[in-house]
């Protein structure tokens, strides 16, 4: 069983700073891709950031210079910086990787349960 556990929600002013992690645990081989999403009331999950297992990132353009996603691969874990934090930032984050489990024939989608972000203005 593989598992991705996320923590580090909470709620903050505008112009506050919040940093997610999210550990995988389990009978992992590899992994590839990481990255976090977010979905906010009544719209759809969107990409806020990836990061490959070389270190390239993309972000989506409105966090670009204020959010920093980074992973540490001894841990299993993905991180995200977020500062400079804005109301319409409010949303659920869900972490996400692109996980090999050992005896398996290929990669798998996997997904944290989610943590709350509420930004007050």
């Amino acid at each position: 069983q593989v598992q991705l556990v996320e923590s580090g929600g909470g709620l903050v002013e505008a112009g506050g700073s919040l940093r997610l992690s999210c550990a995988a645990s389990g009978s992992i081989f590899r992994i590839n891709a990481m990255g976090w999403y977010r979905q906010a009331p009544g719209k759809q999950r969107e990409l806020v950031a990836t990061i490959t297992n070389g270190g390239i990132t993309n972000y989506r353009d409105s966090v670009k210079g204020r959010f920093t996603i980074s992973r540490d691969d001894a841990k299993n874990t993905v991180y995200l910086q977020m500062n400079s934090l804005k109301p319409e930032d409010t949303a659920v984050y869900y972490c996400n990787a692109q996980m090999l489990r050992l005896l398996s024939s290929g990669f798998s989608d996997y997904w944290g349960q989610g943590t709350r972000v509420t930004v007050s203005s």
